[in-house]
């Protein structure tokens, strides 16, 4: 089955601080995107899960549909303006309307090397992904967001951006550029009562960071005041709450969630 074709999926009354909600996840086939998409299912939203990879994502919807969650697929690159368009239409049309977007989708295999090594092609796969990717996004939900009367955007920063870490400019100088829109878009959509904030997680375990080098890995866990490795469900309660009711007037905000790796 092509989940990109997948029927327009049906209201379901569940109980939950997303109860009633329709929620577009990008990157979500797999780590960080499957367990917030997974996250907000559980709190009774229905969710449209984007991703590159078309068999995973297809799995990854099944497995959601297993669980009794309301679930539907879409194929898109967020490298390709045009598939991005296409992508936000299927999702409104799929869930009949938009009230969150979360701006998971992001290349993260640019580290390990300095700045006088990282190749241009690389450097502008992650621009063009993390950080055009983002703004046509965002742009393409914008009016299913506006006439929902709830909107709310949640930006997947990083808390690289936070303390600076070495070897991996690309990704840093992306996931930085992703906060400061994160400012912007809050002011440009405030006055059509969309929220736009930001998480930052710490390093996570998840397949997308298996590169990280463990020397790494033991500084997040030995300078963290919650002194253990991090996981995607110690994210998914941020991005929950910035999608619900409760963060209605909260916007425009960066939220670090590291284990107090980084104190803002």
């Amino acid at each position: 089955m092509n989940e990109s074709t997948s029927p327009r999926v049906a209201a379901h009354p569940v109980a939950g601080a997303l109860a009633g909600r329709r929620v577009l996840v990008t990157g979500a086939a797999r780590g960080l995107g499957f367990a917030f998409a997974q996250a907000i299912c559980a709190q009774g939203a229905k969710v449209a899960l984007a991703d590159l990879r078309h068999e995973l994502l297809a799995q990854s919807v099944a497995r959601l549909r297993s669980q009794g969650f309301e679930a539907a697929g879409i194929a898109f690159d967020a490298g390709d303006p045009a598939s991005i368009e296409q992508c936000a239409r299927q999702a409104v049309d799929v869930l009949g309307g938009l009230d969150g977007l979360v701006n998971n989708a992001a290349v993260t295999d640019s580290g390990g090397r300095g700045m006088d090594d990282i190749e241009l092609a690389k450097w502008d796969q992650v621009m063009s992904v993390n950080v055009r990717g983002v703004w046509l996004m965002t742009r393409a939900c914008r009016a299913a967001l506006r006439d929902s009367g709830r909107g709310a955007v949640v930006h997947l920063a990083s808390d690289t951006a936070l303390w600076g870490a070495p070897n991996l400019m690309a990704y840093v100088a992306s996931k930085g550029a992703v906060i400061a829109m994160t400012h912007a878009m809050a002011r440009e959509l405030g006055p059509e009562q969309v929220t736009v904030n930001a998480v930052a997680p710490g390093l996570v375990l998840v397949e997308a960071t298996q590169y990280v080098p463990e020397s790494r890995h033991r500084l997040y866990v030995e300078q963290r005041a919650l002194q253990r490795e991090q996981r995607p469900e110690d994210v998914s309660g941020a991005v929950v709450y910035a999608l619900s009711d409760g963060a209605r007037f909260v916007t425009g905000q960066v939220l670090a969630v590291n284990g107090g790796f980084v104190m803002q």
